[in-house]
């Protein structure tokens, strides 16, 4: 059976618009102790290099008439490297015997927030859990806690008795691992973990082999191993200068200054409010919409600059704790309770209001919930903030099958 429907476009993986006028009458604006100084915030800008659908080949290279200084493992202390360029690459080295890779998966989400209140119900029954992202979200439970075979399996049957049988065991046997490789003056080197800074920290880092491929990253940078056997390229940065590649990104140079500002706000409030979202890699955030866009020091503006500079420090309250400062690109004309999207205790400042600037709809005498009135809602296209935009009012057919999925 083939279904024809008509929606709102739904938020991005990792984001719900809650609305600024929530927001202003539920929230504190502060200038946080914790934020005066600057914070350095560990970015994870390639994930998972060395998996198999990933690029093979990162290059590095400082800016014109500056250098890169790589310190690598040595004894007896570690060694420094200097140069101007270096291509990262993976190599598969082969182990004197087989190891056995085995994770206990409790739960798989489409989101971190899910996750996490799927790890705190895991939590209340006793068990060690942590959170990770191979691809999709996943639960698993603690690899420090279960380390053996046995006790994995244990753990496994103990929750299949209770009639639990959502989790399962992920196991493979590994022949070779992979190690990051390069060459500096003529010697080559394998190795697992690396530091790289330039001389005026920025970086320039790319997947291709055109200048247009390269982004530009201030800060310093980390390859180190993570939880699924491949690596990360860690961004070492400060939290205002990370601010530049967030802001411009996730809302548009021609928007008005206080729009701007405000995006900045919550972008600094979101920052600080989930850095143990890869608590698993030994990092904090990544750079696309899982958790917010970031492009590092390419495509920065004059307008995001100044919002950055005018708010310095200022992030947004509930009750004396950072906001759960989740937004969208896009609301299709009404934002949203937290628990219409995720798993978890509601965020009392994130209430469902009209995305327009007058009067289109009265929620508490029509509520979307009732189908006929959700219908005459969705009908409407004239008068909001997206309209005109493509992804305001769409159309998608589906069957009922891929619906389910």
């Amino acid at each position: 059976m083939n279904l024809i429907h008509e929606q709102r476009k739904q938020p991005r993986s990792r984001l719900l618009n809650c609305g600024w006028v929530i927001l202003v009458t539920l929230v504190n604006l502060i200038l946080a102790d914790g934020v005066r100084a600057e914070v350095k915030l560990q970015i994870g800008i390639i994930q998972r290099f060395g998996q198999a659908d990933r690029p093979t080949a990162l290059r590095l290279a400082s800016t014109p008439g500056n250098t890169l200084t790589l310190t690598v493992p040595g004894e007896p202390q570690p060694q420094s490297l200097k140069t101007e360029a270096v291509t990262l690459e993976i190599e598969a080295a082969e182990l004197s015997q087989p190891v056995v890779s085995e994770r206990l998966v409790l739960s798989d989400h489409s989101t971190f927030e899910t996750a996490e209140d799927s790890a705190e119900q895991w939590r209340e029954r006793g068990l060690a859990v942590e959170i990770t992202q191979p691809d999709r979200w996943q639960v698993w439970a603690k690899r420090a806690v279960y380390r053996t075979p046995l006790l994995r399996r244990l753990l496994l049957e103990s929750l299949k008795n209770q009639g639990i049988n959502e989790p399962y065991l992920e196991t493979a046997l590994l022949r070779a691992k992979p190690r990051v490789t390069f060459t500096v003056a003529g010697k080559h080197y394998s190795l697992t973990e690396i530091q790289i800074v330039a001389s005026d920290a920025q970086i320039r880092v790319g997947q291709g082999k055109t200048p247009q491929d390269y982004r530009l990253y201030g800060g310093s940078l980390k390859v180190q191993p993570n939880a699924y056997g491949t690596y990360t390229l860690v961004n070492e940065v400060g939290l205002e200068t990370y601010l530049r590649g967030v802001v411009p990104h996730e809302i548009g140079p021609q928007a008005p200054a206080a729009a701007i500002a405000a995006q900045t706000i919550i972008a600094r409030t979101y920052a600080l409010r989930n850095l143990r979202r890869f608590e698993a890699d030994n990092y904090q955030l990544c750079a696309d919409t899982h958790c917010q866009v970031y492009y590092g020091l390419s495509g920065t503006s004059p307008q995001a600059d100044r919002a950055i500079a005018a708010t310095k420090g200022l992030v947004l309250t509930y009750n004396n704790e950072l906001v759960d400062a989740l937004y969208s690109s896009t609301t299709g004309g009404v934002t949203a309770n937290f628990s219409d999207i995720w798993n978890g205790e509601e965020r009392p400042y994130l209430r469902p209001i009209v995305d327009a600037p007058t009067p289109l709809w009265n929620l508490s005498q029509e509520s979307l919930a009732d189908e006929q009135a959700f219908r005459r809602f969705i009908a409407l296209n004239q008068g909001f903030n997206e309209t005109g935009r493509n992804v305001f009012r769409w159309h998608r057919q589906s069957t009922l099958e891929q619906l389910s999925e």
